[in-house]
């Protein structure tokens, strides 16, 4: 059997239902969070639960959890359902109401589900590097809040998967701004250079790591946009994320990434950050 959560409340997947006028399903007005699982433990967990409630206070919504209680109750789910490397999906919206593009009126519940899966470690892209396509950037200007609108990103996404690329990094113009998935970082010189936090990115609990070890770790790091020169002519590029962790890019629309392996750097970092895992989570 396969548990989920609906409401707060834990149900075989079988049974579990959402309502046809929910406003996410219509409108995909709400927010998620994913967060990693390894050993059975989940990485970063506070980070990404306080980012959950940051971005639902950016749409205008309150939690009927506080982060602690959704820290408790996702590690029941992550218990019933015995999963040991995966993650765990939650999603909030603003609850069930007459299909109408203004806020419901009144006190309606949001609607709150989560569920686990089992994903692998991507060991072998970590340690190949992958290839990617550049797509331009036609999402919204709150690319900061972690909504359920992502369908500018799924069309990114396609064009990679169609081009037997892993991911599709992004641009505003000739301004370099993150990938379909993921947060795009370069490397020039011994310099890590990656987008500031603001609108046009998503601040990645992975992206926030990194620097944070950046900084124990006395590596030089640039927070600052960056432009398609600069990435034709990186030294190193890797993408970050709770799925990929530190993943090298060895090709950017069909041209080699430096000597078309992965980087010194960004070897350096996949250890750093493999050594943070183990500290929170154990051994892998």
């Amino acid at each position: 059997m396969e548990y989920v959560i609906v409401d707060g409340e834990v149900l075989d997947r079988t049974v579990a239902k959402v309502d046809i006028e929910d406003r996410g399903y219509q409108f995909g007005d709400g927010v998620y969070e994913v967060i990693r699982i390894y050993n059975g433990k989940m990485f970063t967990g506070k980070e990404h639960l306080n980012r959950l409630v940051e971005s639902a206070g950016k749409i205008r919504m309150k939690l009927p959890f506080s982060p602690e209680e959704l820290e408790s109750k996702m590690e029941e789910l992550i218990s019933k359902n015995e999963l040991d490397t995966g993650i765990v999906y939650m999603q909030f919206t603003r609850g069930t109401s007459p299909r109408n593009h203004v806020f419901p009126a009144g006190d309606v519940a949001p609607t709150f589900v989560a569920y686990t899966r089992k994903v692998a470690r991507p060991v072998e892209s970590m340690e190949k590097g992958v290839r990617t396509i550049l797509d331009e950037d036609i999402r919204w200007l709150r690319c900061d809040i972690k909504s359920l609108n992502l369908l500018g990103n799924l069309l990114s996404k396609q064009k990679a998967a169609e081009a037997g690329c892993f991911e599709a990094i992004l641009h505003r113009g000739e301004t370099v701004t993150e990938g379909s998935h993921s947060n795009i970082s370069i490397v020039k010189d011994g310099v890590i250079i990656t987008h500031q936090a603001d609108n046009f990115i998503l601040n990645g609990i992975t992206r926030q790591k990194v620097l944070e070890i950046c900084s124990n770790e006395s590596i030089a790091f640039e927070e600052r946009a960056f432009t398609l020169d600069e990435l034709s002519s990186a030294d190193e590029v890797f993408s970050s994320g709770t799925t990929v962790e530190v993943m090298p890019i060895v090709e950017v629309d069909g041209k080699p990434v430096g000597n078309g392996e992965p980087g010194p750097v960004t070897r350096n970092l996949q250890n750093l950050f493999k050594g943070e895992i183990e500290r929170q989570c154990g051994n892998l």
